[in-house]
């Protein structure tokens, strides 16, 4: 079962709990900050955070790893959990994840969030991403150091600047002897990464299921999400009332840590859950 965490206001009894979904080389104490934000303004719902297969405490995962079985290990977290999840987030690979996620949903009410994820498939070389620059920096490195702060020296030396290190310190697990080792498994990310590159999830935007809510939110700053892929969202969004599509115009990739009230702002927007 994946590792996961649960958020709610003090002395809430949520109706039901978002799920929040990272993106590749990230862990659920990614979205903390923002969850405990989430549930405090309302506080009608709970947050799960959730650790993706082969991220954070969710390490050495069967295969084939690929983006549907990740949702499917979404899919099997939820139905293990005795808790009403109505809703779901997802950043970068994360939004992917819960795009074929909703394929589970039938007519279960859900709220959908995906945040600087695009549902196509990407002809961009994969050797020139940031991300497979960050696993190439991280094959050139050791997999144990003494400990975090040793870490993030090497990334910032290595040419990443200090915040992406603290970021990827998260993935850093304590060893019996007092160490750290980076825990992911670098060939598995890749596989991850591949098949999040080629699977297209058009369907699933265009015909949502019964009774779900899409919101995808962009950076203005990214091109993760393609001018191409907004006026198609846009389009599908002008028949469809229950897709809509915020630009954070002061955002890059990383829209939760460049605007953070921006982003609460829309996440907290909604009246509750739906019924």
């Amino acid at each position: 079962m994946l590792a996961h965490s649960v958020v709610t206001a003090k002395s809430a009894d949520p109706a039901a709990y978002m799920l929040f979904l990272h993106g590749i080389l990230g862990t659920r104490s990614n979205w903390r900050g923002i969850a405990r934000r989430f549930v405090k303004e309302r506080p009608e719902w709970g947050a799960v955070l959730v650790d993706l297969p082969e991220h954070g405490d969710s390490l050495g995962m069967s295969a084939p790893h690929t983006l549907r079985e990740a949702a499917g290990a979404v899919a099997a977290l939820e139905r293990s959990l005795d808790l009403p999840i109505g809703g779901a987030l997802g950043h970068s690979f994360g939004g992917k994840v819960v795009l074929e996620w909703l394929r589970s949903r039938n007519a279960t009410p859900t709220e959908a969030w995906i945040v600087d994820s695009s549902p196509s498939p990407t002809t961009v070389n994969g050797d020139e991403t940031a991300t497979a620059g960050v696993i190439r920096m991280l094959d050139t490195l050791p997999r144990t150091w003494k400990s975090a702060d040793a870490f993030v020296r090497a990334v910032v030396e290595a040419g990443q600047p200090e915040p992406i290190g603290q970021w990827l310190a998260m993935n850093l697990q304590r060893t019996q002897a007092g160490e750290r080792v980076f825990g992911p498994d670098l060939r598995v990310i890749r596989k991850l990464v591949e098949d999040y590159a080629k699977t297209d999830c058009w369907d699933i935007v265009e015909n949502l299921p019964e009774s779900c809510t899409l919101d995808v939110i962009v950076g203005g700053r990214s091109s993760a999400v393609s001018a191409a892929d907004r006026e198609r969202i846009e389009r599908i969004a002008a028949r469809d009332q229950r897709v809509s599509i915020h630009v954070v115009e002061q955002a890059g990739h990383w829209v939760h840590v460049d605007a953070t009230d921006a982003l609460v702002k829309l996440l907290t927007s909604r009246a509750g859950p739906q019924p």
